[in-house]
């Protein structure tokens, strides 16, 4: 099984770091989507859309497109489990399934979040998928940080 994994420390607290993966303003803002529909409940919608990129890759042609999923598992403020998720590029099949998951923990009077994505299957689209993935969701998960500690309430 291929996966992305990554983790980081934000200095707000944990509701407020999984929130953000929920709320439209918030996703718009530090995942750049365009539409989100995001239920945070046991069998919820999870839908992100993005621009298309004018930018092609030679593997995935252009990025940008959507990402759903399906809500398994919702703890406030703890964690989250999206599964059966796919990734529809705006041109060429999609990529899936797969899923993504995020714990929070608090660690004093920070969050340490863990964003987890996996699901693979042996073609030149996967591996070039998690390439990308690894540099674009890592600076993704930076700006969440950003904008989780810039919007705390604590």
């Amino acid at each position: 099984m291929r996966e992305f994994a990554h983790s980081l420390t934000i200095q707000a607290p944990p509701a407020a770091v999984l929130d953000a993966f929920f709320d439209h303003d918030a996703l718009s803002t530090w995942w750049h989507v365009t539409r989100s529909l995001c239920v945070p409940r046991p069998l919820g919608v999870y839908a992100l859309e993005w621009e298309p990129t004018e930018w092609r890759d030679d593997v995935l042609g252009r990025l940008g497109g959507a990402f759903r999923g399906t809500v398994v598992e919702f703890k406030a403020g703890r964690e989250f489990f999206i599964a059966d998720a796919h990734w529809l590029p705006p041109d060429g099949d999609p990529v899936g399934p797969m899923a993504l998951e995020a714990t929070c923990a608090l660690v004093g009077q920070r969050t340490v979040l863990k964003v987890r994505q996996s699901g693979w299957e042996s073609s030149a689209r996967w591996s070039r998928y998690y390439e990308l993935i690894a540099t674009g969701f890592t600076l993704a998960l930076e700006d969440l940080k950003q904008y989780a500690e810039s919007h705390r309430k604590d």
